[in-house]
């Protein structure tokens, strides 16, 4: 039986979000031909990033639903570009519904750390609140699945993390105890506050800062202080 735990946040953590998403988005404006549409990309994936951000919010906040986020953010794109074409909306939304997921960019040293916890013999799981049917995608085309021992998505029990309901059921899920479990995530709120609200230990994975620039020693920009940062959190409790 596994002792200690490591509970990871997916997209924007392991998986790239960013770079898979806009990958995906200029072969979809492509094959569309929005271009025709007196449309720059840049412009297209700017305007959808920034409206995609907020609806993401309001998702969390139950202000609206799966279904209303999935369209609504190409609908409104397209809008605030001034072209207001209900059924090109729909078919960006379901094209990006299904390539997205195979994209398979990690970010960097993410497969070598992830073997080395594995060896070491962690207990490793995911918490997402993505949706279940293209996290299981993300998790199997980018080789990432035979790292984990469960995945939790919040759709599932119907709370998203920052709630205490998540974690709760995470731990009893995967087995684990609150003192021997981190949770490990880019989301400040969501997946650091969220935790240690709970009472977790927490990594905060901040991508784009250089070394110097971390300020705190629960902070980390390459997958491989991971290696270190671990043993020295869990050390803390022993």
């Amino acid at each position: 039986m596994k002792t200690f735990h490591l509970f990871f946040d997916l997209d924007r953590t392991l998986w790239d979000f960013e770079s898979n998403s806009k990958a995906a988005l200029k072969v979809i404006f492509n094959d569309l031909k929005i271009n025709t549409k007196q449309i720059d990309f840049n412009q297209f994936y700017s305007t959808y990033v920034a409206i995609n951000s907020d609806l993401w919010k309001a998702y969390r906040n139950n202000k609206i639903s799966k279904s209303e986020l999935r369209i609504k953010r190409f609908k409104d794109t397209l809008i605030k570009l001034q072209v207001d074409e209900n059924e090109l909306a729909t078919e960006l939304s379901r094209l990006y519904i299904k390539l997205s997921p195979y994209q398979t960019k990690l970010f960097p040293n993410v497969i070598n750390v992830l073997s080395e916890l594995k060896n070491q013999g962690y207990g490793m799981h995911i918490i997402t609140n993505g949706f279940k049917e293209v996290q299981g995608i993300k998790l199997e085309k980018s080789g990432l699945i035979k790292y984990f021992d469960q995945v939790i998505c919040s759709e599932e029990i119907g709370f998203l993390k920052p709630a205490k309901e998540i974690f709760s059921y995470s731990l009893s899920k995967s087995g684990a105890l609150l003192k021997n479990s981190i949770m490990i995530g880019d989301d400040y709120k969501a997946d650091i506050l969220g935790a240690q609200n709970f009472g977790m230990k927490a990594l905060y994975f901040t991508p784009n800062k250089k070394l110097l620039e971390l300020k705190e020693d629960f902070e980390f920009s390459n997958f491989n202080q991971l290696l270190f940062l671990i043993p020295k959190v869990f050390q803390k409790e022993l």
